[in-house]
């Protein structure tokens, strides 16, 4: 009995020590090096198609009846092209009384040449022509309607006959070539350039990319979202785009220096957006650090802030790891 005593003490004892030496060694973990590295700085931002230019095809007076629309709804049309003619009534009586206005002027001419009336009498004949001939150009402009644009017809409203009201008669898109504007966070402020390259991915098109060029950079940042506004110009000689579609555009704006750990690395806090990793120190010991994330890059990742290059940060062993904790690094 003496013996079998001495040899579960024997045993409860080497047990201890092995545990002992276990807790000893810590957590056993590989690790790799923060390193640094150029990383290439594209961004992706989701926009809508716009057509560069668009007008509403409106005369200037209402109430008056539409004569002829000269196009119809997929029309392609010149910019100066005649779309839309109404009712000429006005225009014909404005044209009578400046013939009438311009004939009284001319008859008192040579009589205020010969003394007969005063320069105040001619002068007040003149400015009359000169009311009426305005009066008459506008009543032109009234009645044959122009586009401002090249583009084509995408609404009409009325037919021909119909009187006009407050609805544009037309709408008039320019869509070659087209615009998307983006809204993009202010830390890239300095990196965009008017003129700069920019990659256009439509999902309906999965096969094409399509190139444009920043044309117009805002100048002002919105307070609230602390973005700004950029446009970007798209060519569409063939038509392929239209406005309202989904796009992608990815701005690459150039690059910088970062600090790379694999992503394995990298672990998220449940139920928050914070990420974190452990940094092992050179006494071995498990140092939790939270990051903020830039780019990924294959199975690397750039981190922005918590970590220095140099640093080893722990990839293996991960849900065994505490702040705090004892590690013994594995060497390959």
């Amino acid at each position: 009995m003496y013996l079998l005593l001495g040899a579960a003490a024997l045993t409860a004892c080497t047990n201890r020590q092995t545990t002992q030496t276990k807790t000893d060694e810590g957590v056993l973990t590989k690790t790799a090096a923060a390193e640094t590295a150029e990383v290439r700085l594209t961004e992706e931002f989701t926009s809508e198609i716009e057509p560069y230019k668009e007008n509403d095809i409106t005369p200037a007076a209402q109430g008056v009846h539409i004569n002829r629309i000269l196009v119809d709804v997929g029309d392609q049309v010149k910019a100066g092209q005649l779309l839309v003619t109404l009712d000429p009534t006005q225009y014909t009586q404005a044209r009578v009384q400046l013939k009438t206005v311009e004939d009284d002027y001319n008859r008192l001419l040579p009589v205020y040449k010969a003394g007969g009336i005063s320069a105040q009498q001619i002068q007040q004949a003149k400015a009359q022509v000169d009311v009426q001939r305005e009066a008459v150009a506008n009543l032109k402009k009234n009645i044959e309607v122009k586009s401002p644009i090249t583009g084509v017809v995408t609404a009409r409203n009325y037919e021909s006959g119909d009187l006009f009201a407050a609805q544009p008669i037309l709408h008039v898109m320019q869509i070659d070539p087209l615009k998307v504007i983006v809204n993009i966070s202010e830390q890239y402020f300095p990196n965009v350039k008017v003129g700069m390259p920019v990659e256009l991915l439509v999902d309906i098109f999965p096969d094409k990319k399509f190139t444009g060029t920043v044309s117009l950079i805002y100048p002002a940042l919105d307070p609230a979202t602390r973005t700004f506004k950029v446009e970007v110009r798209v060519p569409n000689a063939n038509r392929t785009l239209r406005p309202g579609m989904f796009a992608r555009t990815i701005f690459d704006l150039g690059e910088k220096p970062g600090i790379m750990v694999p992503d394995v690395a990298v672990q998220k806090q449940v139920g928050t957006a914070e990420r974190y990793l452990y940094v092992i120190t050179s006494d071995s010991v498990a140092e939790r650090r939270a990051v903020k994330l830039g780019r990924q890059i294959g199975d690397r990742i750039d981190v922005l802030s918590g970590v220095e290059a140099g640093e080893q940060v722990a990839v293996t062993a991960l849900s065994k790891l505490y702040d705090g904790a004892k590690v013994t690094v594995k060497q390959d």
